[in-house]
């Protein structure tokens, strides 16, 4: 029998790196970060149309309820992150809430997203996931009576925790984030 030899931890990783981090994709290794705990938040909106705002507002939309709905759905998106974006990493999901505003002067829905974990990575993709799928989901909920929809200004608003820290969208926040950031 031959004798095997021992590689250690770098020589073991330069191995990795021939042979699998070549022209190909990979998920990004975290398995020597420390867990810390991470926050994100998230923010889209939706325009519906003065008719599919007051359906939504009176509560008399054909196929239900699509705050209600998007506020389910935002929970879905968010724990199935890692099972739609081929290299998210999964995660335990420690805690996730949606907030939907509704503006009656433009007749948009705004949907806020937070998630936190105590993770190695962050969890901004859950944050956005989250925010998309209620808007896909109120989208979907209103296009019987308007198919005329529009999403728009998806983005990552506050991502906290790891070593870099907060992180602040630097395209401003809205007023009720500045009081408290």
């Amino acid at each position: 029998m031959k004798s095997l030899k021992v590689l250690n931890k770098d020589e073991l990783k330069d191995w990795v790196d021939e042979i699998f981090k070549k022209n190909s994709f990979n998920m990004v290794d975290v398995s020597s970060k420390r867990e810390t705990y991470r926050r994100a938040l998230a923010s889209g909106k939706i325009y519906v149309g003065k008719e599919v705002f007051n359906l939504i507002k009176n509560k008399k939309m054909p196929k239900g309820d699509p705050v209600t709905l998007a506020e389910v759905s935002a929970v879905l998106g968010v724990k199935k992150t890692s099972e739609l974006i081929p290299l998210c990493h999964p995660l335990p999901i420690d805690h996730t809430a949606t907030k939907i505003i509704m503006y009656e002067e433009d007749s948009s829905l705004e949907v806020f997203c937070v998630v936190s974990a105590y993770a190695k990575t962050g969890v901004e993709m859950e944050a956005i996931m989250g925010v998309n799928a209620a808007l896909i989901t109120i989208y979907d909920l209103s296009k019987i009576v308007n198919p005329h929809l529009k999403i728009n200004n998806v983005k990552l608003l506050i991502k906290e925790g790891g070593k870099s820290g907060l992180w602040k969208n630097p395209d401003g926040l809205p007023d009720f984030l500045n009081e408290i950031y």
